[in-house]
């Protein structure tokens, strides 16, 4: 008799036990996507302030800078949004689950700049060279709508300086779609 009424309670205490590690699972995951997204802030401020002054260019930091977006995007980024879009915690809009096809596809073209931004370091190890640099009246693709470079060669044809536009405009098409000011 006193094992059939612990039963039900060892139930109960189980499904609580359950219910608060998905609880903080979902706690832990925006945690760690506001890591991310911190870590990648950095890394662009990085890369912009090697822009501003071309002296500052350590060619191993922008690598490591673009590697620590580049580790941080593409199917990690999607991943991190896979839950926890309710959290009162998190500032992602509840768009991302309806519109997972389109914020996968601008965390994967935000990894292919940081990639492309990666391979421009390791080909230019010394200084800041003139062809990283946008030049003037030089054509821009992107914009606020997320039009993107539409291949590896074509992204491997563009200057740096470019590239980092491309994926800050990137940047600032998902947030202005899929982030909200909670």
């Amino acid at each position: 008799m006193i094992v059939s009424k612990m039963v039900p309670l060892f139930s109960l205490v189980a499904l609580a036990a359950v219910l608060a590690s998905i609880a903080f699972a979902a706690q832990d995951l925006v945690a760690l996507r506001q890591a991310d997204m911190q870590a990648m802030a950095t890394a662009a401020k990085t890369m912009a302030g090697m822009f501003r002054d071309a002296g500052s260019y350590s060619s191993m930091e922008f690598e490591k800078a673009a590697a620590a977006i580049s580790a941080r995007s593409g199917t990690v980024l999607a991943g991190h949004f896979a839950h926890g879009l309710d959290d009162p915690g998190s500032k992602a809009s509840s768009e991302v689950g309806p519109e997972r096809e389109r914020f996968g596809a601008l965390a994967n073209d935000l990894r292919d700049y940081a990639r492309a931004l990666e391979a421009a370091a390791v080909e230019n190890p010394g200084a800041m060279t003139e062809s990283m640099r946008m030049k003037p009246g030089e054509a821009m693709g992107g914009g606020p709508f997320g039009t993107h470079v539409q291949s590896k060669a074509q992204l491997a044809s563009i200057p740096a300086e470019h590239i980092f536009h491309l994926m800050m405009q990137t940047c600032t098409t998902c947030h202005a779609r899929f982030r909200t000011s909670r």
